[in-house]
Formats: C-alpha cells, structure tokens, sequence
C-alpha cells in the first residue's frame, strides 16, 4: 500500500442519506480519522454548489460567529450545500446554522468536530429536530479489507492488534514510520480538545489515568482504586474519564443484569477506541510474541470493531458486559431486536467452550460464541478474504 491509495469510507453513503433541504448532518470523531477526506470526496459526488469552509479560519469564524441572517446569506452566497469542517471552534456555532437553514431555503448543511462536549453543547439545543449525528472512528477492517487480498488481511492482523487502524498507519510501510506517527499523535493531539475546552488543572495526571486505563482493558475499573493511586478525588476522576469519552480516546461498558442478585452492575470497563492509541501511551510495541497482553489486545480489538459495525451500519443493539460476583464472565453482551447473546474473545482457537453455567441458568434461551482469529472476519462485519488468485 502506499500512501495515495483511499481507505473507502461507509459513512458516505449514510452521510448522503441523512442530508435533506433544512437539515444539518453533524459527524463526530477523533482527531486525524479522516473526516476532512470524507468531506472532500463527499463533495465531490454532489451535483449542487458548494460552499466548503473550516472553522479555524478566523475569517470564517467572523460569518460563522455573527448570528446576523443577512450577513450569513451573504457568506452562503448561491451554495446550495454547506460543508463546516472543525466546526466547533466557531462560538455559537448551532444557533447560526439555525439561522442559516431556517432563512436560506433549500439550503443542505454539514458540520465535523473532533471533540463532541463543545460541538454537542453549542449545536445541540438551537438545532433540535434540525440536526442528525453521525459518528466517525478509526477505519473498520470491513473498510480496510476492501483494499486487501487474503494472505495481506491475515498478515496485517498483528499489526491492527498493535499499531491500530488509523488511516496514515494502516497505509505506512514500515513499523517504525507507524510508531513514531502514533507517538506523535498523543503528543500532539490527544489532549488537545480537553485542554482547549475545557478546565483540566492536572494535565499530567490525565496522562498518567490514560496509562492506568490502558492497563486495565478487558477488567472491571473501580474509579475510587485510580483516584488513590493518582492523588485525585473521585469525583475528579469521574470528570476527567467522562472528558476522554467526549474526544473519543476511550468509551465505557456497563454490567448486563436482569436484576439477579449475583451479577456485577456498577462496574463499568473501559475500552480504547484504536489499539494503537492504548499501545502508544504505555509506549509498548513488542511483537505479539513477546506480550503477555495478547488478551486484552485481541479483545479490545474485537469489541471496538463490532462497536464500528454497529454504527456503520446502523444496527440498533445495547452492549455489555456480564459478570457474577464468583467470578463467571463473558466478555460482551448484545441485546437487539432479534434476542440476546454472549460473546467470549479467545485469541487462539483452541477447543469449543461453553457459556458460564450461571449464564445457561439465568438466560437459556441467549446464543454464546466463541470470537477468535479464524471466526472474527464475518463477526465484525469484514468479509472472509478472498483468495489470492484472481486479484
């Protein structure tokens, strides 16, 4: 791969459904996902006049910012289609696109952000029953394997488990071009929307929970444990994991219970939405066999790749974990429309394992499955690899 070669993007197919006369389609995401290339090839498969701007330019910010209707005509001009990347720098940045598609008729809006707490609350309420969110990740491997043949899909697994799947890394030759890339986005990036936004008195500490996290992937998280060991209270805790989920570093799971006695519900476990990312703030990219993390790896890996599925293709499922207080556990749980189902993440194979007896007890009628590297393709939604032959 090289780095001219497009990741294709899923989202924009749901982004041009979502788009309607009156409407602002807001799409969500980390920093350096790709959303400023979804644009542009968005905007190149639209008919109609187009407006694209960012909302770093202070010039921009100037129109965007002035909730005058006259002047916000007059920086549309004869666009039809108005494109805001990195709209959250705009201030009052939803009232003004209110204005905007409330006085310009016909007029088709999208907005990016790379961190949902200041776009959300400044585009939120003044946009109600205007607006749709869109949220746009690290791309899937039902994205990546598009580009791939099958002995490269089998090959590049490793590499997803450790140096994740942020479009630059996946499309970099080397493993050392890709470290110093993610170590470079941590550095410069990671914190950035938090520390801009928002009053972060102990940026350092906020590092050093991001590295307790990364450790902890795949267990339960007791916020009072990280408050003692950081020297933070736990309310201060509680903030700054909430400020992580909101710029897309990290993202929860809650205990799955019907309410027996036995099962773990206040705790919550906490994921990495790129691997990489949790790779790079422990500064550990050891082969495979070198690790004795493969476990948390692989499930971290698995359950953020359904996480993608499911937004990609909008299917409406309630994810989580379960646990007794005995310590039987599965791994993940979905609840959809069509039942419920317990998922285990083994990375070898090995034999075929049962659920949990509590499990089978409490839920007989739920599926179980066992997720590892032969069956995981079709399970987070990637096609099998096709054979090399042919391509």
């Amino acid at each position: 791969m090289n780095k001219e070669i497009y990741i294709p993007q899923i989202l924009l197919d749901r982004l041009e459904e979502r788009l309607a006369p009156g409407k602002v389609v807001v799409i969500y995401g980390p920093r350096r996902v790709g959303k400023t290339t979804l644009l542009r090839h968005f905007v190149s498969r639209r008919p109609e006049p187009s407006l694209v701007v960012t909302g770093e330019d202070i010039v921009v910010r100037e129109y965007l910012e002035s909730q005058s209707v006259a002047k916000l005509r007059a920086f549309v001009g004869n666009a039809s289609l108005l494109v805001v990347d990195e709209a959250q720098h705009a201030r009052e940045i939803g009232l003004n696109l209110k204005l905007l598609v409330d006085h310009v008729p016909g007029l088709r809006v999208v907005a990016t952000g790379s961190s949902s707490f200041d776009l959300a609350q400044s585009a939120g309420e003044p946009l109600t029953g205007r607006k749709s969110t869109l949220l746009m990740l690290p791309p899937a491997q039902m994205e990546i394997g598009s580009l791939e043949a099958a002995h490269e899909t089998r090959a590049a697994l490793e590499s997803r488990l450790i140096h994740g799947s942020y479009p630059e890394v996946v499309l970099m030759e080397s493993q050392a071009e890709r470290e110093r890339y993610l170590r470079e986005l941590v550095g410069a990036y990671l914190y950035k929307d938090i520390l801009q936004y928002e009053d972060v008195r102990q940026p350092d500490k906020l590092g050093r929970l991001l590295q307790l996290l990364a450790l902890q992937v795949g267990t339960e998280v007791s916020v009072t444990e990280l408050g003692t060991s950081l020297g933070m209270s736990k309310n201060t805790v509680d903030r700054y994991l909430d400020l992580l989920a909101k710029v897309f570093v990290i993202y929860p799971r809650s205990g799955f219970s019907r309410n027996l006695r036995k099962e773990v519900t206040k705790s919550r476990r906490y994921y990495f939405f790129d691997n990489g990312i949790r790779n790079a703030l422990i500064n550990r990219f050891a082969p495979l066999s070198m690790r004795d993390d493969v476990g948390a790896l692989w499930e971290n890996y698995v359950v953020t790749e359904r996480t993608k599925r499911h937004l990609y293709l909008d299917e409406p499922v309630q994810s989580a974990f379960w646990r007794t207080y005995d310590g039987q556990e599965i791994d993940l749980i979905e609840e959809a429309k069509d039942g419920l189902r317990g998922y285990e993440m083994k990375w070898s194979p090995g034999r075929r394992r049962s659920p949990p007896g509590a499990w089978r007890s409490a839920y007989p009628e739920a599926g179980y499955r066992v997720i590892h590297r032969d069956n995981y393709l079709e399970f987070i939604g990637a096609a099998p690899p096709q054979d090399d032959e042919g391509r």
